[in-house]
């Protein structure tokens, strides 16, 4: 098939798949045809307190060459607010040219919200660790509870209901990424069943580096072949928003049977957005190393299924 406009339109529809498999109901098609959708975003699922309505059209040469063409709504958007806001959507996009952004723009519009709710709420206990806050009291924390955060996140009840079957599968590291002083590095495993994952995992944080990492990103996706559908979750590990943007990107790649971990060691410089991109690029080399990357028709085929995938959980409060 000649590149072109065919494969803009098979991307778009590849990202807008992802976007309706993370985002269920938040995400709203207002014309299929026009390439017209709306993600109503909050600052809290469950209660919300600050919610804006992103309205995006998609053009034939997006994300090739051009970015989706926005607006927002929320009656309380205004002024600097607003161009803020905007400024912050167009530097994203300067800064990703030629690669699926819709997740990066809703993630950034939450975290914005979340950023509203707390000001309004200054006694408020914010227990998401962000790489702002101290970062030698951070690692204390995960060194001291790294075990035992990694089954509590996925609800896995192993113990008695493991067998001798379940083998801890070969993990393979990838080769890390420096920038400013912070080091990002990958590690992958096949998976089949959320207890290998849990056992990955463990005999992760048995490496004295790796359980010191500030933080490691997980996510999984296993396909169940009795249901045809996807069993999968991730953990943004105090990274807000990584875990899912790890996931979004194994959605796009169609990958399935693994789970891949971002350890990420801060190095005392903020690195603001680049620090998704390093996440994503370490990830995703590993991936095509390894050969879980299918071609694009079977990536196509497979997002089409993805309206019935199953997550433990959706999405990592703030």
């Amino acid at each position: 098939m000649a590149e072109g406009d065919g494969g803009g339109d098979q991307r778009q529809n590849e990202e807008i798949e992802a976007m309706a498999a993370i985002y269920g109901e938040e995400w709203c098609v207002i014309d299929d045809s026009a390439k017209i959708f709306c993600i109503r975003i909050s600052d809290d699922i469950d209660d919300p307190k600050w919610t804006l309505c992103l309205q995006v059209m998609l053009p034939s040469e997006y994300p090739g060459s051009a970015p989706p063409v926005y607006q927002l709504n929320a009656p309380w958007l205004k002024g600097q607010e607003r161009a803020d806001l905007s400024n912050s959507l167009e530097e994203i996009y300067i800064q990703n040219i030629g690669e699926s952004i819709l997740y990066l723009w809703v993630e950034k519009i939450r975290d914005v919200l979340i950023q509203k709710s707390q000001m309004a709420e200054p006694g408020r206990e914010v227990e998401k660790k962000t790489e702002e806050e101290d970062v030698e009291s951070e690692v204390e924390v995960l060194v001291a509870c790294k075990p035992e955060p990694a089954g509590r996140a996925l609800g896995l009840d192993v113990g008695a209901g493991q067998t001798e079957t379940e083998e801890l599968p070969p993990i393979d590291h990838g080769v890390p990424i420096t920038d400013r002083r912070s080091t990002f590095q990958a590690h992958l495993a096949p998976v089949v069943c959320p207890e290998q994952v849990k056992m990955v995992l463990a005999k992760l944080y048995e490496n004295k580096k790796i359980a010191s990492a500030t933080h490691n990103i997980y996510a999984y996706r296993i396909f169940c072949e009795d249901k045809q559908t996807f069993l999968q979750d991730y953990s943004d590990d105090g990274e807000t928003a990584a875990g899912g943007r790890l996931l979004h990107l194994m959605e796009i790649l169609n990958v399935r049977n693994v789970l891949v971990v971002v350890s990420r060691w801060y190095g005392g410089i903020l690195l603001g957005p680049d620090r998704f991109k390093h996440i994503n690029n370490c990830a995703r080399s590993l991936l095509v190393e390894r050969s879980y990357t299918g071609s694009p028709e079977e990536s196509s085929k497979a997002l089409g299924k993805n309206k019935k995938v199953r997550k433990d959980k959706r999405r990592s409060e703030h």
